[in-house]
């Protein structure tokens, strides 16, 4: 797992790390000569005893390129320094029996599939470069992540994008969502990857501090899995992809860590700019290099750039390794050795290559148009089997020698003070529940159509139209759906459902039940579409972890989805720390964000979330209580955040997810939809706009229990349209699972919402209450939302495609990589 960093001072810190010297870069040399020359190590965040640390591993001072490289790798980012103690929830709460193949401490989580095929998956953090430039930070976000998955081998073929701003009205808002949507839709567009679901939520807690997290998945051989060990003493280290410029220094160090007060400007360096086409060129020539067996070990080049890949690659070997830096082809001939080391250029892939392979290596990247370049070598460990060195020169000056693994695993590691949060008592005492609810017909249906129209619940099609979500041809579902689901394979139809969610607000008010309802969201929203599933990463986006409030909030989140995984028999095999998301000293809400991945054997038998014809009965699984703490009602129509979170039962949660299972294998359901925020109101109303089928639902006659049926956010819930004359055997397999059952309604001809004795609403006033808010927001036409809704199609079942009216049918391919 990687985190973001600690706090630096208010120092220009793009200054410290360019450290330029007028005769010539800091050699260790100098650095012998000159024991007690001053160092800005605090201007890079480094604490008295971490420096005095480094002086004791060197035996000297450090020189300024060791130093910046010292301030990146032992910052959060890159150390986990105030993580690593609770991480280990994951690894000793491992459930036993699992797919997976490569875990924590890897690029991404691999897990097998089948007997042939593996997949890999990730979620990372962008939080803080998509606040200062929303476009170029959201874009490498989604570069970072797909590299992360090419690194472990694997083809990426789809991308997920959960994200969070502040309130929806606000003006800043209005800055940043149409850059970060636009970055997101543009990087991943160019790369020709589907996006295939995610989040939006507004909320006030993330105003100045938006969370941009993206998730990448791919598909590789089984065979194919890569390494990122530098073995074999004499291989070769060659740099592929992009030229080094001087974007994104100190991005690791300084600007995902920093808080944004009033300095904050002073201590913004450079994002990092992408380029798409040069990552497709990239993920072509690494696909090409694995499949003729010509690496031996890869790196992604992300955060902390050719810094953490030297060192890491290095640490996991116990090798040592010898880096001309001169040869590093640059963008920018001016830059010096640690602007090389400290530079965060994108679309850059380190490799470890035999000699033998060099040659080919090179006609590979010739071929695809990218820059390879030979700029290193592997040496041995030494003598007495301590590990080998890290030797970097610049012009035959040596700028670094150090060990590896100093850099890479030997960081600190706090365990910082906790305390539970001092409002947290008086806050769960303020109980959602005592609020005024309506009781009359006309005032559910006002709120009803409120609800929908607030920002997180309508319609996000100004959104999602901006992402390609069918390219490749494998895309069976997409947004809106409660999962994406992709075929792997068309000949067997193999194939994969994902979900990413979130709850901040359940979180703040209790986090470890937060994390956990997270997780049973996801779970369920993958179950629900059939699958069956198997492995958790998650992206953990948390406030300072100076603050002892925050960091009993991480530690209860991390516990809560450890446990709940172990539970449910599902591993965590990566994921990402970010902390520091607050501005000033006030913290976003604890965000636990976690994806789920599920396994189709056949993606044929998918259920979708909408309502396709008349007549058909509709079931409520799942048992309902009176759980409005932390709800969209209560936050939409009193702006109200107290409470307890809704109870989650995650044994229920599997039950539910194995009837769902045998429900889809045995095609007894049309529809299905799970039930989380805004309730069953919500479910309704989108099911039904989903292909303009109208619903008749009962309830008890009184306006109270109305209210509790139509908005409790009670977990492990789900609405499942079942055709007449399967509801038998339907409701026999509900039974056999012991899943709560209840017949609520039926599809109705008629194009109405109706709740029987309260209220009908006509599906075109519900749609233009549901699809209006964001384009009112954000500009656009809300005809052409109304438009591009209601058009999308599926292909026949037989053939597992989901198209567009709006695209061709994409071309038929070979299974994996067409």
């Amino acid at each position: 797992m990687t985190t973001q960093q600690d706090k630096p001072s208010g120092f220009a810190a793009t200054d410290v790390l360019v450290n330029k010297f007028e005769d010539g870069p800091d050699t260790v040399e100098k650095a012998e000569k000159a024991p007690d020359e001053l160092q800005p190590f605090a201007d890079l965040g480094l604490k008295d005893d971490e420096y005095a640390k480094i002086r004791e591993i060197l035996g000297r001072r450090p020189t300024a390129s060791e130093l910046a490289m010292y301030s990146i790798m032992w910052s959060e980012h890159c150390s986990y320094k105030s993580s690593k103690v609770h991480l280990r929830e994951f690894v000793a709460k491992v459930p036993k029996n699992t797919r997976m193949l490569a875990g924590i401490g890897e690029n991404a989580g691999v897990v097998q599939v089948s007997d042939d095929l593996a997949v890999t998956f990730k979620v990372e953090s962008h939080n803080h470069p998509s606040y200062v430039e929303p476009y170029q930070g959201a874009a490498t976000g989604v570069g970072g992540i797909v590299r992360d998955i090419l690194a472990m081998g694997a083809r990426p073929i789809a991308v997920m994008d959960p994200l969070r701003f502040g309130a929806a009205d606000h003006p800043d808002t209005a800055r940043v969502l149409p850059g970060v949507v636009a970055g997101i839709g543009g990087y991943g567009n160019c790369l020709g990857l589907p996006n295939i679901g995610g989040e939006i939520v507004f909320d006030p807690c993330y105003q100045g501090n938006p969370l941009v997290n993206a998730l990448s998945i791919g598909v590789m051989p089984v065979e194919r899995l890569q390494k990122k060990e530098a073995t074999g003493t004499g291989n070769i280290v060659v740099l592929m992809g992009a030229r080094t410029g001087r974007d994104g220094i100190g991005g690791v160090s300084v600007l995902a860590s920093a808080t944004f007060d009033e300095e904050a400007e002073q201590r913004r360096p450079s994002v990092q700019v992408g380029d798409p086409f040069m990552e497709k060129l990239l993920i072509e020539s690494c696909l090409e290099l694995y499949d003729a067996g010509l690496v031996s070990g890869i790196q992604d080049l992300g955060g902390a750039g050719l810094t953490c890949a030297l060192t890491e690659t290095a640490a996991a070997a116990g090798t040592g390794m010898r880096v001309w830096l001169e040869r590093v082809p640059l963008r920018e001939a001016s830059m010096s050795p640690t602007e090389i080391l400290a530079s965060e250029s994108q679309e850059r892939m380190l490799l470890i290559v035999t000699p033998e392979n060099l040659e080919a290596v090179l006609k590979v990247a010739e071929k695809w148009g990218v820059w390879a370049t030979a700029i290193g070598e592997v040496t041995p460990a030494g003598a007495d089997g301590t590990p080998g060195r890290l030797l970097i020169t610049w012009n035959d000056h040596v700028v670094v020698d150090v060990p590896p693994g100093s850099l890479a695993d030997d960081g600190p590691v706090y365990d910082r003070p906790m305390r539970e949060p001092s409002d947290l008592i008086l806050l769960q005492a303020d109980r959602a529940e005592t609020l005024h609810r309506p009781s009359t017909g006309d005032e559910l249906r006002e709120t009803v159509l409120r609800m929908i129209a607030s920002p997180n619940l309508c319609d996000k099609t100004w959104v999602t139209e901006q992402y390609d979500r069918y390219v490749l041809g494998n895309t069976v579902l997409a947004q809106p759906e409660d999962s994406g689901v992709l075929r792997l394979d068309e000949v067997t139809n193999l194939g994969v459902a994902l979900s990413v969610d979130g709850n901040g607000r359940y979180a703040r008010l209790d986090p470890y039940e937060g994390a956990k309802l997270a997780l049973a969201e996801s779970y369920r929203n993958v179950a629900v579409t059939g699958a069956e599933p198997i492995a958790v990463s998650d992206c953990l986006n948390f406030g300072s972890p100076e603050d002892p409030a925050v960091m009993w909030q991480f530690a209860q989140a991390v516990r809560g989805l450890a446990d709940g995984c172990q539970q449910l028999g599902i591993p965590v095999t990566g994921g990402n720390v970010s902390f520091y998301n607050q501005t000033g000293a006030a913290a976003i809400h604890p965000t636990p964000v976690i994806g789920v991945l599920g396994l189709f054997d056949d993606v044929t038998r998918r259920i979708p979330m909408g309502f396709k014809n008349n007549g058909e009965l509709l079931f409520l699984l799942g048992e309902t209580r009176a759980e409005l703490s932390g709800s969209e009602w209560a936050w939409v129509t009193h702006d109200h955040l107290g409470g307890r979170p809704p109870k989650v039962d995650l044994a229920a949660e599997q039950a539910l997810g194995k009837l769902m299972a045998q429900a889809s294998k045995a095609a007894l359901v049309s529809a299905a939809h799970d039930l989380s925020d805004g309730g069953l109101a919500q479910v309704l109303v989108e099911s039904c706009l989903r292909h303009e089928v109208g619903a008749t639902v009962t309830f008890p006659a009184d306006g109270e229990s109305a209210f509790v049926q139509l908005f409790s956010e009670s977990a492990g819930r789900a609405l499942v349209a079942v055709p007449v004359g399967h509801e038998k055997a339907f409701v026999a397999l509900a039974a056999e699972f012991g899943v709560p059952i209840a017949q609520i309604g039926v599809t109705s001809p008629e194009a109405t919402l109706t709740v029987t004795d309260q209220f009908a609403i006509p599906l075109a006033e519900l749609r233009t209450a549901f699809t209006e808010t964001l384009p009112k927001l954000f500009g656009g036409s809300a005809e052409l939302v109304n438009r591009a809704a209601p058009v999308e199609v599926e292909a026949p079942v037989s053939e597992g495609r989901s198209v567009t009216l709006e695209l061709t049918e994409p071309k038929p391919g070979g299974p994996i990589e067409s």
